[in-house]
């Protein structure tokens, strides 16, 4: 169990991370992601699974060094309140020197976070899928991330929805691609999203790309649940996002709507 030293032991049963390295392809080289499975996992049953990605300063580490997911997620386990699921964290930076060092908004970086769309689906969930008992298809597949992160998700997931069924953008950045090009088929996206899902800090200095995306999706009339909530772009409110979204997916009736 890949834990921080400090952390309590308060919480009765408690979820397992590791890291796994997996061969991509698409950048030709073994790539890394942490791996966070339920409290009482078991291969003898089946999972869903959560893309969880960080933003454009972190790696597959950021979200454990900054997010505390593990922690989030075991208080909602003792709580109830979750389906069980297995969540990955990769490196949504798809290239061989692929560490948060440098210029990370150097045009060569920039592209390995959309060359990551194809690591992703041809190398990643794959590999996931060949290692640990994961459910079949899409209401079994949930993509959510922060920042950068949070609009890889909208692109990736918005983009195939033969492959997600749920999907969340806590603090989406300005790679996300407009709302039209998100979603030129609204209809389409109305009837067969699980849950979509967008929240952002009331002083983001990026909140223009959530009110805009979030002002498409309610005039063309697509489900999506919307909060707008004290903070900046930082680690509060996507920690709140984590929490809120995880609690929704994978379940038969996740709510819908708008909510402020």
């Amino acid at each position: 169990m890949d834990r921080k030293p400090s952390e309590a032991s308060s919480i009765p049963q408690c979820g397992s991370l590791e890291v796994v390295e997996y061969y991509s392809a698409t950048v030709g080289t073994q790539r890394k992601a942490r791996v966070y499975t339920p409290p009482g996992f078991s291969r003898n049953q089946t999972y869903p699974v959560l893309y969880l990605l960080h933003g454009i300063g972190g790696d597959e580490n950021e979200w454990f060094d900054h997010g505390d997911p593990h922690l989030i997620l075991d208080r909602l386990y003792a709580d109830g309140k979750l389906v069980p699921m297995i969540v990955v964290m990769p490196n949504g930076r798809a290239m061989p020197e692929d560490r948060a060092e440098g210029d990370l908004f150097a045009p060569e970086k920039l592209q390995a976070f959309e060359r990551f769309e194809w690591d992703l689906l041809h190398d990643l969930i794959p590999f996931v899928e060949a290692n640990y008992p994961i459910r079949a298809g899409r209401e079994s597949r949930a993509i959510a991330g922060l920042s950068m992160g949070g609009g890889q998700s909208l692109n990736i997931g918005l983009s195939h929805l033969d492959q997600f069924a749920w999907i969340g953008a806590f603090s989406p950045a300005p790679n996300t691609k407009t709302p039209e090009q998100l979603a030129p088929n609204p209809q389409e996206l109305a009837t067969r999203m699980s849950l979509l899902w967008l929240s952002c800090g009331d002083e983001d200095n990026l909140k223009y790309v959530s009110d805009r995306t979030h002002a498409y999706f309610a005039e063309q009339g697509v489900p999506h649940i919307w909060v707008e909530e004290q903070g900046g772009h930082d680690w509060p409110v996507w920690r709140n996002g984590l929490s809120e979204f995880s609690k929704r997916i994978f379940r038969s009736e996740p709510g819908e709507g708008t909510r402020r």
